[in-house]
């Protein structure tokens, strides 16, 4: 699974109840809040979407419940703590004891009871940098935030370093996957970086795992404004040309024009899957009871 963020963590919640032989690839790019601060005071990988993976893998019971809550809980304050989430203080402190990245995590991951593992894609801190279209003039944006609140329209990303090193675990996860699942999440910001890493993109392409595209259920406000859903795949398509996937699931709902889309998941590759993933209320965010069965169904090929 890769992304980051909210999407990511519904995603999560979701395969966690299909499988227990996960891994979540999450990006390392986040300069904003409380792992912003911790990236710029101590050097260290943001924390903040592997927090978030890491929460989204606890398990329904009272263990994994409570657990979650707590890697979850910011402090308020008007002091220096203000905004800190406990998840990220404790995921920093482990690196710094153990100076292993995967390691600390790992030891978080044991006392959360998580139902799968989390890796970064990159071993070093990455920037974002965006070409934003705005009012027919072009520029250049830097870090995720910035990306994400733009008010222009993103036409295209890249990494800075250009070249990072890719988490060696990583690369091996996808490279031994059975399937690799992109999305939901920030398009530009948290599911495009992982075509970026040189090392951790041979993978994606290389991999004998099939490949799975979980659309967003909107666009995300400053990042990808007035995008319908086959936008997503055509960007996607732009960024990684020669990467082919096998199937595009999207909810119903969101679903203007299932021919548009249907021809754009083809020119991936793949097949395009509608199905009730999203939450009942109308929340634009996927109901993890509801997308768990279409998942399974489709990894042991019943849909």
């Amino acid at each position: 699974m890769l992304g980051g963020g909210h999407g990511l963590f519904a995603a999560l919640s979701a395969l966690r109840r299909v499988t227990s032989d996960l891994t979540a690839v999450v990006t390392v790019a986040d300069d904003g809040g409380s792992s912003g601060r911790l990236r710029r005071e101590l050097g260290v990988l943001p924390p903040g979407d592997l927090r978030m993976a890491l929460a989204a893998l606890c398990g329904d019971d009272e263990w994994g419940q409570t657990w979650s809550k707590v890697v979850q809980h910011r402090f308020r304050s008007e002091g220096e703590l203000h905004g800190h989430a406990v998840g990220n203080l404790l995921i920093v402190a482990l690196w710094e004891l153990l100076g292993d990245p995967v390691a600390g995590l790992d030891w978080v991951g044991r006392l959360l009871g998580a139902h799968g593992r989390v890796l970064p894609m990159a071993s070093v801190p990455l920037d974002i940098e965006a070409v934003v279209e705005l009012g027919g003039e072009i520029t250049t944006v830097r870090g995720q935030v910035a990306c994400a609140l733009t008010p222009g329209r993103v036409q295209a990303i890249s990494l800075v370093p250009a070249d990072p090193p890719a988490c060696p675990e990583a690369v091996r996860a996808v490279q031994a996957a059975d399937w690799v699942v992109f999305g939901p999440g920030s398009w530009f910001t948290s599911v495009l970086p992982h075509l970026m890493v040189p090392e951790l993109a041979e993978a994606l392409h290389t991999t004998p795992a099939r490949r799975l595209v979980n659309l967003n259920l909107a666009p995300q406000p400053g990042e990808t404004d007035g995008f319908s859903p086959q936008k997503h795949l055509e960007v996607l398509q732009q960024h990684a040309p020669d990467l082919r996937v096998d199937v595009v699931l999207a909810d119903r709902s969101v679903v203007e024009e299932q021919a548009l889309l249907e021809k754009a998941a083809a020119a991936l590759g793949g097949r395009l899957i509608l199905a009730d993933v999203a939450d009942a209320g109308g929340a634009p965010r996927h109901d993890a009871r509801r997308l768990a069965p279409v998942l399974a169904e489709i990894f042991h090929e019943n849909r």
